[in-house]
C-alpha cells in the first residue's frame, strides 16, 4: 500500500455522476458469450449502540427486523438475507420460541439466511487490540456453535472507518475464505477501480509465502446504502430502493422517487438498473456482480420486506426471461456471491491464483470526501479507550486464574464449594461487555453522550465483577491445604488494592492498615515469564517492614502521598519495592509495622517559582526543599541512563545512554490544535485542524515536584491542563531500561482544542515512522507533504517508533490514541480533544463530555546494531524483544491484593507457580479461556 500512496496524486476531480470516480462505458454485446450474473444481497446494518443504546435499538428496531425475517423468508424460498452482529442475534434468540428457532435453523440449512463474520460486533479496526478482536470473534462463534451449529465463512465489514490487515489475518486463521470491506479512502477506491484490483488477495506484510492470503472484495463507491451500491449513479440507484417509494418516511435526495414495478414499466426499469449493474461490473475482473441491498436498521417493517422483495423479484423475472439481455439476476447471500466468483475465476478453495492481484498493507487513514480524514476518532473519548484496556487486562487475568482455580477445585473435591457457575456467568458477561465495546461506534468514541455512559457502565460493572473472579480464584490457589477452602460471598478472603468509584472516575489506591501482626499482600503476575516488577501500595504508617515470599526483608522506598502539588497527606504513605514473581503465578509478601523507621524515605524538592499563595509546609517525616524554578537542570539517573529536565518547566530535555556514553536530545513539550474556521470543523470522527499545533504556553513556570528515592525518582510538572510525570526506576532489568510517562489530562474547560504531547529528538527519521496495528504487528508509515496534516495521523494501539542508523525511539502506550511524526525526529500523540460541533457524519453532536483522563506511556531508547540499509525501506518492521516485553508489561501490570482478615488466616503457600518454568520471551499466552460445552 505504501507504493500506492507514492504514485497517487490524491487529487479530487469531479468524476460526473460518480463524483469521486470516472465515467464508465461498455459495449452492448460484451455479455453475449457469457451472461452477467447478478447477486442482490439484502442486509441490515445494526449498530450495537450509536444514536441509541444497544437495548433501545433492540427494542425499537432490531427485534422487529429479525422477527420479520423469519416470516418473510418463508414466504418465498428465492429470498435471501444475512446478519452479522451476534450481540443482537443472541438477545433476540433468547426471547423467541422453539418454533421460530427451528425455522431459523431451516432457513440457514436451505441457504436463505447466512451469518457473516459472526463476531459479537462488527469491530473498529484502528483502536481495538487483537486480544479483544479475537475475544469478540470467539464469543460470537462459540454462541453460534452452541445454538445453531454453524461456522461463518465470509467476513462482512461495511462500516468500520478504515481497515486493518490484522482483521484479515484473524479471519483467515478462523478458517474464512473471503471477506468484504467498504470504508477506504476515495482516491484508493478510484485507483483500484481503474486497475480492476478491487478484488484481491490480502496478504500479511511479513508473509514470504501465501499462507495468509484471503480473498477480499472492496466495495467501489461512497457508501454501503442502496444509492451507492447498485452502480455508479446514485440518482438512479436510489430509484431502486423501494423503501423510498412516495408516501414513506425516507425519500431520495436526488428528487427522483422510485416507482413500483408493474407490467407497464418493468421493461424500462429493468433496462435502467441493468445499465447500472453492467457499469459496476466493468470495475471488476469477472462477470459475477455483487449488489448489496440495505442500510442502517433496514427491514424493520413488514411493508419494507414486501416493497423490496416483490419489486426486485419482478425485475429479476423480467430480466431472466429475456435472453437478449444476457443477465441472470437473483437474491443471494455473501457466500453465494463468493462461491460464484471463485467458480467463474477457477479459484479452488486452496489454490491461490494469479487471476486476482496480491496486496499487503492497511487502509488507514480513511477519507470519505475532500480533506475529511477520519483521524479524530483515533483519540476521541480517550478515558474509555483507557478503561477498555484496563478491562482487557483484568479479563485476561481473571480467565487465567479462573481456569487454574477450576482445575485446582476439581482436583481437591472443592467443585461444589468453588463458585464456578456464578463466576463463569460473570466472565461471560465481561467478555460480552468488552466485545460490545469493540463496536465501531463504541471504542471509537463516536456515540451519543448517554450511549457512552451506557458502554462505560457496562465496562465498569464488569471490571468490578472480574475483580471478584480474580480474588476468589486466587483464594483457592494460594491456600496450602485446599481442604481449608471455603467460599462465602458475604466475607471475601482477598480484596484488590484499588477502587474505582464510578464509570467515569480514575481508580484510587486503598490504604492497607498495618499492625505488628503481618498483613499479607498477594501479587499476581499475569505474564508467562518470571518477572521483576516495581509494586507500589499505600499503607497507613511510614514505619514498615516488608518480607519476601521466602521471609527475607525486602528493600522498600517510602514516598509521600500528595494532595496536589505541595501538600503531604498523613492518612497514607506509599511503599514501593521490587517484587519477584513466578510466571502466571502469585507471590505472597508480608507487611508489618515496626517501632523504628530505618526504612528509606524519598526526599523532595519542590520548585515554586515565587508563588506566594503556594507555600510548602515543613513535614515531620519527609525532607522537602523549596526552590525557585531556575535555569539549572534537574537530573535523574539510574544504571542505564541519565536524564536532564528543564529547571523552568520540569520537562525532559536530554538523555544520556550509559552503555555508549552518548547524549541524545529528547525534548518533551505540549501543543494545542485548534479547528479550522471553514464551515466543516473537527468533530468526533474528523480532524480538521487550523494549521500546525501552537506551543502550550504558560505565563508562570509550573510547580515542579522532584522525588529522589532508592527504587524510583521522578519529576512531576503541574500544568493547568495536564499533570505530567516522568519516572525512572532504579532497578536492574526491564523496568529500569525505559522511562515511565504519565499524563493526567483535563481539558474540560476548553473550546475546540486538542492537546498533544510531542517528543522532539535528534533521531534522523526523515519522513518515516512506524505504528502498530492492534498491538499485533508494525506498519511502516510515510509522512507525506502532498497530504494535509490530518491525513498523516495514524492509529496507535500499543506503540509507535522512529529510527535512524544508530538508534530507535519507541513510545509505548497503554491506550489507543492518534499518533504522528510530522517533522524529522518527532513523535507526537494526541491525548484528548474537546469539540463544540457535529462533523456531519450522523452523530449530531460534538465531543464535550471530557473526563479527567490518565494516559500512560513508556519511552524506550535503543541502540541499533548492524543496521541493514534496505531494512529501512522495507514494508515490514518488528519491535525488538525488549520492546515487545516492555509493551506486554505496560499492558499486563501485576495485580496486588490484600487479605481481609488479619487474624486466623489459614496457612498459605509462599508462592503459587503453575508453570514449571518461564516461557521463552518470544512466546505469549493470549488467554486460557474456559469454554462451555454444549
Amino acid at each position: 500500500m505504501l507504493d500506492v500512496y507514492d504514485i497517487l496524486p490524491f487529487d479530487n476531480p469531479d468524476g460526473g455522476v460518480w463524483k469521486q470516480g470516472f465515467d464508465i462505458t461498455y459495449n452492448e454485446n460484451e455479455w453475449d458469450s457469457e451472461p452477467l450474473q447478478v447477486f442482490v444481497v439484502p442486509h441490515s446494518h445494526n449498530d450495537p449502540g450509536w444514536l441509541k443504546t444497544f437495548d433501545d435499538y433492540f427494542r425499537d428496531q432490531t427485534q422487529h427486523i429479525l422477527n420479520n425475517m423469519v416470516i418473510k423468508l418463508q414466504e418465498d424460498n428465492r429470498r435471501k438475507f444475512m446478519w452479522s452482529e451476534i450481540s443482537y442475534f443472541s438477545k433476540w434468540w433468547d426471547g423467541i420460541d422453539n418454533q421460530k428457532k427451528d425455522a431459523v435453523k431451516r432457513l440457514i440449512k436451505d441457504g436463505q439466511f447466512e451469518i457473516v463474520t459472526g463476531g459479537w460486533v462488527m469491530p473498529d479496526e484502528a483502536s481495538a487490540h487483537y486480544f479483544a478482536l479475537i475475544d469478540q470473534l470467539i464469543e460470537g462463534h462459540q454462541w453460534l456453535e452452541r445454538n445453531l451449529g454453524v461456522k461463518p465463512k465470509s467476513g462482512w465489514a461495511v462500516d468500520p472507518f478504515g481497515h486493518s490487515p490484522t482483521m484479515a489475518y484473524l479471519l483467515k486463521r478462523t478458517g474464512f475464505s473471503n471477506m468484504l470491506i467498504q470504508r477506504v479512502h476515495y482516491s484508493i477506491k478510484k485507483h483500484f477501480a481503474t486497475q480492476k484490483t478491487l478484488e484481491f488477495f490480502w496478504r500479511q506484510n511479513w508473509d514470504l509465502g501465501s499462507s495468509t492470503d484471503i480473498l477480499c472484495h472492496m466495495m467501489p463507491f461512497y457508501s454501503y446504502d442502496v444509492p451507492h451500491t447498485c452502480g455508479p449513479d446514485p440518482k438512479i440507484c436510489c430509484q431502486f430502493d423501494f423503501k423510498r417509494l412516495p408516501g414513506g418516511r425516507v425519500s431520495c435526495p436526488w428528487r427522483v422517487p422510485p416507482e413500483a414495478i408493474h407490467a407497464g414499466n418493468v421493461q424500462h426499469r429493468a433496462w435502467m438498473i441493468l445499465d447500472q449493474y453492467r457499469k459496476k461490473s466493468k470495475l471488476f475482473r469477472t462477470k459475477v456482480l455483487l449488489a448489496p441491498l440495505g442500510d442502517d436498521f433496514r427491514y424493520a417493517e413488514s411493508s419494507e420486506w414486501d416493497q423490496q422483495y416483490q419489486n426486485y423479484q419482478k425485475l429479476f423475472d423480467y430480466m431472466n426471461s429475456h435472453p437478449e439481455l444476457h443477465v441472470k439476476a437473483q437474491f443471494g447471500t455473501l457466500s453465494d456471491y463468493f462461491e460464484a466468483l471463485r467458480k467463474e475465476s477457477n479459484l479452488g478453495e486452496k489454490s491461490s491464483n494469479s487471476f486476482f492481484p496480491v496486496l499487503s498493507g492497511d487502509f488507514f487513514t480513511y477519507a470519505d470526501r475532500d480533506h475529511h480524514y477520519w483521524s479524530g476518532y483515533f483519540t476521541s473519548r480517550p478515558f474509555y479507550k483507557r478503561l477498555d484496556r484496563v478491562l482487557e487486562s483484568y479479563l485476561r487475568a481473571a480467565e487465567i486464574l479462573y481456569s487454574l482455580a477450576l482445575v485446582q477445585s476439581s482436583k481437591s473435591d472443592k467443585m461444589s464449594v468453588f463458585p464456578s457457575v456464578d463466576h463463569y456467568k460473570l466472565l461471560t458477561e465481561a467478555r460480552r461487555n468488552l466485545g460490545l465495546f469493540q463496536h465501531h461506534d463504541a471504542i471509537t468514541g463516536t456515540s451519543k453522550d448517554w450511549v457512552v455512559v451506557d458502554y462505560g457502565t457496562r465496562l465498569f460493572h464488569s471490571l468490578m465483577n472480574l475483580k471478584k473472579v480474580i480474588t476468589d480464584s486466587a483464594h483457592i490457589l494460594i491456600l496450602k491445604h485446599k481442604d481449608a477452602y471455603n467460599y462465602d460471598a458475604s466475607t471475601p478472603f482477598l480484596k484488590m488494592d484499588d477502587v474505582q468509584s464510578s464509570q467515569d472516575s480514575l481508580p484510587r489506591k486503598t490504604v492497607i492498615k498495618l499492625t505488628s501482626q503481618p498483613r499479607y499482600l498477594l501479587i499476581y503476575n499475569p505474564m508467562e515469564q518470571e518477572r521483576f516488577s516495581v509494586v507500589s501500595v499505600n499503607v497507613n504508617s511510614p514505619r514498615v517492614k516488608l518480607l519476601s515470599p521466602l521471609g527475607k526483608p525486602v528493600a522498600v522506598q517510602i514516598s509521600a502521598v500528595w494532595d496536589g502539588a505541595n501538600t503531604v497527606s498523613h492518612e497514607a504513605y506509599q511503599i514501593s519495592f521490587l517484587a519477584h514473581l513466578p510466571p502466571l503465578g502469585l507471590g505472597v509478601y508480608q507487611l508489618l509495622e515496626i517501632q523504628s523507621s530505618e526504612t528509606d524515605l524519598a526526599d523532595y524538592t519542590i520548585y515554586m517559582s515565587g508563588r506566594n499563595n503556594m507555600q510548602v509546609k515543613p513535614d515531620r517525616i519527609f525532607t522537602i526543599k523549596e526552590m525557585q524554578n531556575s535555569v539549572d537542570n534537574i537530573i535523574l539517573e539510574n544504571a542505564y541512563m541519565k536524564l536532564w529536565f528543564s529547571g523552568m518547566s520540569g520537562l525532559l530535555e536530554k538523555i544520556n545512554t550509559k552503555e555508549d556514553g552518548k547524549n541524545h536530545q529528547m525534548k518533551v513539550e505540549f501543543a494545542w490544535y485548534g479547528t479550522t474556521s471553514n464551515r466543516d470543523k473537527s468533530g468526533a470522527y474528523l480532524f480538521l485542524p487550523d494549521g500546525d499545533a501552537k506551543p502550550y504556553v504558560f505565563t508562570d513556570p509550573p510547580p515542579v515536584r522532584v522525588t529522589h528515592g532508592r527504587i524510583f525518582s521522578e519529576v512531576v510538572c503541574f500544568f493547568p491542563h495536564v499533570t505530567h510525570t516522568m519516572r525512572l526506576y532504579k532497578v536492574q532489568g526491564l523496568e529500569g531500561q525505559s522511562l515511565e510517562v504519565s499524563n493526567i489530562v483535563d481539558i474540560r474547560g476548553e473550546y475546540n482544542r486538542e492537546l498533544a504531547m510531542r517528543i522532539s529528538s535528534d533521531v534522523n527519521s526523515q519522513n518515516r515512522f512506524y505504528t502498530d496495528l492492534n498491538g499485533y504487528q508494525i506498519q511502516p508509515r510515510l509522512t507525506m507533504s502532498k497530504l494535509p496534516l490530518q491525513a498523516n495521523i495514524y492509529p496507535m494501539t500499543t506503540m509507535a517508533y522512529i529510527q535512524d542508523v544508530g538508534i530507535r525511539l519507541t513510545l509505548h502506550s497503554a491506550q489507543s490514541l492518534g499518533v504522528a511524526s510530522l517533522k524529522n525526529g518527532q513523535l507526537e500523540v494526541i491525548m484528548d480533544r474537546r469539540l463544540m460541533q457535529d462533523d456531519n457524519r450522523g452523530l449530531g453532536q460534538g465531543v464535550q463530555d471530557n473526563k479527567i483522563t490518565a494516559n500512560i506511556f513508556r519511552l524506550l531508547l535503543e541502540r541499533r546494531h548492524g543496521t541493514d540499509v534496505n531494512e529501512d525501506k522495507s514494508s515490514v518492521s518488528f519491535p525488538s524483544l525488549l520492546s515487545h516485553i516492555t509493551s506486554a508489561f505496560i499492558n499486563h501490570p501485576v495485580i496486588p491484593m490484600t487479605i481481609y482478615a488479619d487474624s486466623g488466616v489459614p496457612e498459605m503457600l509462599n508462592t503459587f507457580s503453575p508453570l514449571m518454568s518461564s516461557m521463552p520471551c518470544d512466546m505469549h499466552v493470549v488467554n486460557l479461556r474456559t469454554i462451555q460445552s454444549k
